[in-house]
């Protein structure tokens, strides 16, 4: 008897740090590739919470600029979705705080697991998590991967502008 895979998407945090790009490439090793990523670049104004496609400057009380900037940096993590063998979809996201916009958006879409990276700045349970990887997973009731930074080489020396 074959496995049934499930059709059900993979919901991608990218805020478009080396940690972040990292999280998909480790989920394309990890999980099944073939279905839907929705890659998420959750923004704000004024406290943007990404770092822009391309090294974009641009003024963060600006919404629409804000908006456009957020989706470059999430259709630069679809790119990066796609190149790891996964089918994606580009999603910028005004929401505040982020964690929660994430866990919406996952359960709005039926998604079967937030993946992300912890840039490790808060904790839980004892474990060295990012603010936000802590908050999706305790309030994400499904499975969550969190890529750590000491993964993740080449993040290791990225400011890490935000939390994915």
């Amino acid at each position: 008897m074959s496995a049934v895979r499930d059709a059900r998407p993979v919901v991608f945090a990218y805020d478009g740090t080396d940690l972040a790009a990292h999280a998909i490439e480790q989920a394309g090793q990890l999980l099944d590739t073939t279905r839907e990523a929705l890659v998420v670049t959750v923004w704000q104004p004024f406290e943007v919470g990404f770092v822009p496609a391309r090294g974009r400057q641009f003024d963060a009380a600006d919404i629409a600029t804000v908006r456009r900037a957020a989706e470059e940096t999430a259709g630069e993590g679809a790119a990066r979705a796609e190149a790891a063998g996964f089918r994606a979809l580009a999603v910028a996201l005004e929401a505040a705080p982020t964690w929660k916009g994430l866990v919406n958006l996952a359960a709005d879409r039926d998604a079967t697991i937030i993946v992300l990276g912890s840039h490790g700045r808060g904790g839980l349970g004892g474990v060295l998590l990012g603010s936000v990887a802590a908050s999706v997973a305790a309030h994400w009731r499904r499975s969550v991967l969190i890529v750590h930074r000491d993964t993740c080489d080449h993040a290791a020396g990225t400011p890490a502008s935000s939390d994915v």
